[in-house]
């Protein structure tokens, strides 16, 4: 009992920092912030992570353990490889607009900030990306085979720059503090062709 109680506050600390990190970046965040917005004292936190850089890297690890089975309902769901892909897409404008923080992409909100801050961060950031990166090539190759996707690209190529894109459409939204993926989903389409 007294294991899941450690749990379930760890996991406490971190889904309430995720909604504060989602809107205001790492940094920008303090621990004495974190904790208040958690309720726990101060030196409770130390006791659930060693230092901020092992909390950010905890953090990071349950953003993609929650994200990559949203991408998987998409991205492995019915329909044909190019109906899924473009489903994801659909699925990022959607929760990547100027709506809740809590759903932003936090490798777009968190990644350009804490590459350079931690090398146990950023490693999580890229076999999260990975990750990403791998499952839309596999919904390629099955738009490619089932014909839905008529392009004879690279599967892996043609998956990164897809995702180089909409990430680029994301920073460039939070740039123009306007959000629209229209450019990106019309790339998209011709990228598929």
């Amino acid at each position: 009992m007294k294991k899941k109680t450690v749990q379930d506050t760890r996991q406490h600390i971190v889904d309430v920092a995720r909604a504060l990190m989602s809107s205001k970046g790492y940094t920008a965040v303090g621990l004495a912030e974190i904790v208040m917005a958690a309720g726990i004292p101060k030196g409770s936190f130390y006791y659930y992570f060693k230092s901020k850089e092992e909390f950010g890297q905890a953090l990071l690890e349950d953003y993609f353990a929650t994200y990559l089975p949203k991408v998987d309902v998409h991205l492995r769901g019915p329909g044909s490889g190019r109906e899924r892909l473009m489903a994801y897409f659909q699925f990022w404008a959607d929760t990547q607009g100027m709506g809740l923080a809590l759903d932003k992409c936090l490798v777009v909100k968190l990644g350009p900030e804490v590459c350079d801050l931690s090398e146990d961060m950023r490693l999580v950031l890229r076999q999260g990306t990975e990750a990403v990166v791998s499952r839309i090539a596999q919904c390629i190759e099955q738009g490619q085979a089932d014909g839905s996707i008529g392009t004879s690209a690279s599967a892996p190529v043609l998956a990164s720059a897809l995702y180089q894109l909409w990430l680029g459409a994301s920073l460039l939204g939070k740039v123009g503090q306007s959000v629209s993926f229209d450019t990106a989903r019309i790339a998209t389409e011709q990228l598929l062709v």
